[in-house]
């Protein structure tokens, strides 16, 4: 049975070739996503653990929140000489640093990374640990010199004697590059400028006596944990952070983290569609061989092969086909991730494919995908195959008849169905978002479940639909393409399910996006009634000289400024929850029209108050007049009376929803420091926006990060934002309809070897090589369609469901893109056509008389 097993597997190699793509491409996205995330988390966990210091102080802080407010903490630098009075400290270090501080060039073009990371100024302070060295020009001595990383340096086209302006909090300074400095372990994408530490301490956190954090250290035999130990003996743990190396290194590995997860989430999300998608090409293939090969089981059987040994014998098959596709997958995994190193490299983040790691988890991985996956979705066709009876093999009679199993996947699709019918009923109808959420996926499962057990009983009312016009138009073509498709409903739902997967998910996000863009255009309609916004393109605070620029501008009349900062608040129910507060100054009511279910703007933004969302009040016991503690960063504490109920949606873009507002004489009293995040410009009287814009625009050149954007262009901003989500479904879709596409070429390659002596008949009687070519390609076209129209009902009502998701976040317009839905469906039949393209011409080259001879 082996020998048996093993020739026939090399007989049907060439059929069993797409699906080995498939199980290639899954495992491929599976092994490169791992690989890739091993490789960025060991480089990372290097640099962090090289360049930590062994004990590192800095200012407490609660909050969890990464919110950036524009406000630096600090600690007095003096404590460095405190702490290196402690026994086993060997020495201390001052480190005055800001993040995302904006720094031109002489033509305001920004010096900072265009990738997300940060720009890094600092102070210069060389220790063991520092992960630059000097290599070309000299220290910065004085105010007025800076160092600069080499990348940015070759990247922006800087060197010795350029001039760069640093658009620090207190205010912006200019400084002249006077040395070079180049990374000694990985550069992380940043950028890094470097002051002496007298000019940092002043010109970047506005006094000489600070820093952001003391660096420690440890003497000779002192361990990291306990020379932490005997620092916080001596000092207010209750104001200080303290942290040894590993938990430093740990913390910033943390937080590059949550960028990791989003690459390998993102691949493994290409890796389930083509493992999902997969699973129906290689159930077809091997259920179509199994019927093409009744003759030679039986055979197996007649000669004594029992029910098992002919099913192990067709698991064994699928063992193979899982093991070589494994093997390639791995290969091309290996290959991805090598590609992902070399793009992130181009984006600034220096990795080496020569330090790849391949963990024993990656391989295990691409193994247990490829061969399971393969395994399970041949387990059926299998447990069919053991079903031939020897004499109706030899008869050469089919396996499987239609009826009783379309009645068995009209009975459980239908109980699923149903089930998944509810939970969607139920999500439309919940209150809460948790509960409406939770009720969403397990509909989308359910139903996606059951449309694909009851796809073969919808084959026949639809494609008699879709194909009802050929019989009209193509005459006798057109009806043998009809009922070819109809021939096997089993084969034509199988087939349509690999693209109706797909088509699914783009459907359920279009709708899901559109609703998202009509809500937001709709909210920033009714809302916001400044003529401008003026905003960082990442939403990152801009300085304090920024704001009194835009006030000094010829034709402003008014500026309502907004600011963040992440909180922590303590509810009448007992509650703590950490979410974030904005901030405005009080003519708010000039620049945006907000909806009080109680109080009014004067009350919310008033000093000792709070405004929040009536529903978020109601939630938590929260009323007016309630007293509610509230905790700011660097553990800043008071009580906050709530003096406003707002009822406004979620999509504002004002930070209303669920969420916090407290006045401009708050936010400045317990975070010092903060910078604006936006800010809201009226034009004056006897000015007209049009001619205000390019005052503002001529005002905002020196900061480049910064934008002047109307109604008009915030919209943009917004769709832009929900665009990048789509894109990414769109790529979903692009892997599917691949798949999809080898799915459909596949059955009809199958399909053609098995109608031969049709084929070869039907020939013999007059059919034209053209003529054959188009009832293929028309067959693959109605297949197609009918996967599409399918998957894009789905999709319709699961994106139906998510605006109802989303309405429970204020997001309440509903918008069905009926154009891109149209665009979908005649894309499908356009991928109809292609995946003809080759068993259409194979079949049209077949010799007559071999044909009819075939058996």
């Amino acid at each position: 049975m082996l020998k048996a097993t093993l020739r026939s597997f090399l007989a049907h190699k060439g059929r069993l070739l797409l699906s080995a793509l498939a199980i290639v491409l899954s495992v491929a996205f599976v092994a490169g996503s791992l690989i890739f995330s091993d490789t960025v988390t060991r480089t990372f966990d290097r640099l962090f653990a090289s360049t930590s210091a062994d004990v590192t102080v800095e200012p407490k802080n609660d909050l969890n929140s990464q919110l950036p407010t524009g406000a630096t903490e600090t600690v007095p630098a003096s404590l460095a000489d405190r702490i290196a009075k402690v026994d086993g400290v060997a020495s201390t270090h001052v480190d005055a640093s800001v993040e995302n501080a904006p720094v031109v060039d002489s033509e305001n073009k920004s010096v900072g990374p265009t990738t997300g990371a940060p720009t890094i100024v600092t102070n210069w302070e060389i220790t063991e640990r520092s992960p630059v060295k000097l290599t070309s020009g000299h220290e910065p001595k004085g105010d007025g010199e800076a160092l600069l990383d080499a990348d940015t340096a070759d990247k922006k086209h800087l060197g010795i004697g350029d001039t760069l302006t640093v658009q620090a909090q207190p205010g912006s300074f200019q400084v002249r590059i006077v040395g070079i400095a180049t990374f000694t372990t990985t550069n992380p994408g940043a950028a890094l400028i470097f002051l002496d530490t007298p000019t940092a301490q002043t010109k970047l956190l506005g006094a000489p006596d600070v820093a952001t954090s003391i660096s420690v250290d440890a003497a000779p035999g002192v361990g990291d944990d306990q020379l932490k130990q005997r620092i916080a003996a001596e000092l207010d743990t209750k104001t200080y952070d303290l942290k040894t190396a590993d938990e430093q290194a740990e913390s910033a590995a943390a937080q590059l983290g949550g960028f990791l997860d989003v690459i390998k989430y993102v691949m493994l999300g290409f890796a389930g569609i083509a493992v999902l998608v997969g699973i129906f090409l290689i159930v077809n293939t091997f259920s179509m061989l199994i019927a093409q090969r009744t003759r030679e089981l039986g055979l197996l059987r007649a000669l004594g092969a029992d029910r098992r040994q002919v099913r192990r014998s067709v698991l064994t098959e699928a063992l193979l086909l899982g093991l070589v596709g494994s093997t390639l997958g791995l290969a091309a995994g290996i290959g991805l991730a090598i590609g992902l190193i070399k793009l992130m490299s181009t984006f600034g983040m220096n990795l080496k494919s020569t330090e790849m790691v391949i963990g024993w988890g990656t391989p295990v991985a691409a193994y247990v995908v490829g061969v399971g996956v393969t395994y399970v979705a041949a387990y059926l066709p299998a447990r069919r195959a053991a079903g031939v009876s020897p004499m109706a093999a030899l008869a050469d009679a089919e396996i499987a008849g239609v009826g009783r199993s379309l009645r068995v996947r009209a009975v459980v699709g239908g109980v699923i169905g149903a089930a998944g019918a509810a939970a969607l009923a139920g999500c439309a109808a919940s209150s809460k978002t948790s509960t409406s959420a939770s009720l969403l996926g397990l509909g989308v499962v359910l139903t996606l479940i059951a449309t694909v057990i009851a796809g073969p009983l919808l084959v026949r009312p639809v494609i008699r639909v879709l194909g009802g016009a050929f019989p009209a138009i193509f005459g006798p073509v057109g009806r043998m393409s009809q009922r070819n498709a109809l021939r096997n409903p089993r084969r034509t739902g199988a087939t349509a399910a690999a693209l109706m997967v797909g088509l699914a998910l783009v459907g359920g996000m279009s709708v899901a996006s559109a609703s998202m863009s009509k809500s937001f255009d709709d909210q920033i309609d009714k809302t916001l009634g400044a003529d401008f916004v003026i905003q960082n393109d990442n939403f990152v605070p801009f300085s304090k000289e920024l704001t009194d620029k835009v006030r000094a501008t010829e034709g402003v009349g008014l500026v309502v400024r907004q600011r963040f900062t992440p909180v922590a608040v303590r509810m009448p129910d007992g509650k703590r929850i950490e979410t974030a507060a904005s901030a405005y100054d009080e003519r708010l009511d000039d620049v945006a029209h907000i909806t009080y279910a109680q109080g009014d703007t004067a009350a919310a933004l008033g000093d000792g108050r709070i405004a929040m969302d009536a529903e978020f009040a109601k939630d938590h016991d929260a009323r007016i007049g309630s007293t509610i503690p509230v905790e700011f960063p660097a553990g800043r504490k008071t009580e906050l009376t709530v003096g406003a109920l707002t009822d406004q949606d979620g999509s504002d873009g004002f930070g209303m929803q669920g969420g916090l507002v407290i006045g401009f004489g708050t936010i400045e009293k317990f975070v010092p420091g903060g910078q604006d995040s936006a800010l809201y410009v009226n034009a004056a009287s006897g000015t007209t926006p049009d001619q205000l814009r390019p005052r503002l625009e001529k005002t905002l050149e020196p900061y480049p990060q910064v934008q002047v954007r109307d109604q008009a262009d915030y919209k943009k901003l917004i769709h832009d934002q929900i665009a990048v989500l789509l894109y990414l479904v769109y790529a979903l879709l692009g892997l599917a309809i691949v798949i999809a596409v080898l799915g459909v070429v596949n059955t009809l390659a199958l399909s053609v070897v098995e109608r031969t002596r049709e084929i070869g008949l039907l020939r013999a009687i007059g059919l034209g090589r053209r003529q054959l070519r188009r009832m293929i390609r028309l067959e693959s076209v109605v297949i197609a369609v009918f996967g599409a129209v399918l998957g894009l009902a789905l999709g319709i009502i699961w994106g139906v469901c998510v605006q109802q998701v989303l309405a429970l976040q204020g997001m309440k317009a509903l918008a069905i893109p009926w154009t891109t839905i149209v665009a979908v469906v005649v894309g499908s039949a356009v991928v109809g056509i292609v995946a003809a393209l080759l068993p259409a011409l194979r079949a049209s080259r077949m010799n007559v008389l071999e044909a009819i001879a075939h058996e």
